[in-house]
Parts: C-alpha cells; sequence; structure tokens
C-alpha cells in the first residue's frame, strides 16, 4: 500500500496524466465508425450539431484550454488556413471544455474565423474518448477528428503538434478526396 502510494505521489508531482476514472472513459471512435453524436453551443451562443455539417468535412479537434501557448498555436494555425480548408470543402470546430465566455474571448483575441464549442460538461470529449484528468482537473486531450461527409470517421489524429495538425489535415483532405 505504501508501495502504491509513493507511486501516485510520484505521478502527481511529476505533473503525468492520471486518466478520468473508468466509468467516464468512452472508446475513441476509429476510422469507418460513425462520429458521436453532440449538441454544443460556440462563442457567439450558437448551437452546432452533426446534422448542421452534414455534406460536408469536418475537422472536429479537441484541445485542452483557452489560452494556453500551445491552444493558441493550434487555434491561430486553423485560422491561418481556413481558406484553404474551406477550399477543399471542411468545417472547422474547435472544442475544449472552457465556457462559452472564454471561447468568446480566445476568439475575439485571436479573430477565430470558425465555431469554438463548449463542452462545459465534458460529455462530447468523453464520448470522443479524449476525456482526461490532471491533478483533479478534467480537459480535452489534444486530438483531431476528420469526419467525411457521411458523418463517418476518416482519420484520427491523436497527440499532435499544434503547428503541424492544420497541414496534417490539408493533406489528408486532398488525398481522401482524391481516392473517393
Amino acid at each position: 500500500m505504501r508501495r502504491l502510494s509513493l507511486l501516485l505521489l510520484l505521478v502527481l508531482l511529476l505533473g503525468l496524466v492520471v486518466p478520468v476514472q473508468a466509468d467516464e472513459v468512452a472508446t475513441m471512435p476509429q476510422v469507418g465508425q460513425p462520429a458521436p453524436a453532440f449538441r454544443l453551443q460556440d462563442q457567439n451562443g450558437k448551437w452546432h450539431t452533426p446534422a448542421d455539417h452534414q455534406g460536408h468535412w469536418v475537422v472536429l479537434y479537441f484541445y485542452p484550454k483557452d489560452f494556453t501557448p500551445g491552444c493558441t498555436t493550434e487555434v491561430c494555425t486553423f485560422r491561418d488556413d481556413i481558406a484553404k480548408l474551406r477550399q477543399a470543402g471542411a468545417d472547422v470546430l474547435g472544442v475544449s471544455l472552457d465556457d462559452v465566455k472564454s471561447h468568446a474571448d480566445f476568439a475575439a483575441k485571436y479573430h477565430v474565423p470558425f465555431p469554438l464549442l463548449s463542452d462545459a460538461d465534458s460529455k462530447t470529449a468523453q464520448a470522443y474518448g479524449v476525456l482526461a484528468s490532471k491533478l483533479g482537473f478534467k480537459y480535452a486531450r489534444r486530438t483531431t477528428f476528420l469526419i467525411d461527409p457521411q458523418g463517418k470517421v476518416a482519420r484520427v489524429y491523436q497527440d499532435v503538434d499544434p503547428e503541424k495538425n492544420s497541414a496534417q489535415v490539408l493533406a489528408d483532405l486532398a488525398t481522401l478526396k482524391a481516392s473517393s
């Protein structure tokens, strides 16, 4: 028991990720499976569901926290590539556990031209298998899902590099569209 306590203390001190409770963990959807449904508000208070984006490719990217360095880099990279992504037929949706107000402030500061969805109850992150916890604080792991126009997962990007994620998605969109 003492070893277990010491191990847990070491994990916490090192800041390692501690998984959420087993009853909260969902399996991440895999390529070819239907993307889980959601109903979330964006930074402007508008509700979004997958049906709103039917017939379009959807870049659904989860990120840990507004205003943090990696998340700011990622949102700005998607912002800078938004014209290319839209030209490729993709809608971009960012998701974190932050509330609508935080998203509104984040979007305003960085001129974000796409919806940032608030998953404050963490149910969508849970459904996508990206919910994690660190030192008792829940967050969404940095993961991107590329969803095809029929609502199926086409690609899953885990532990993405915030600077390269948008370029990866664009390259895969071109490949997937060419092969269909």
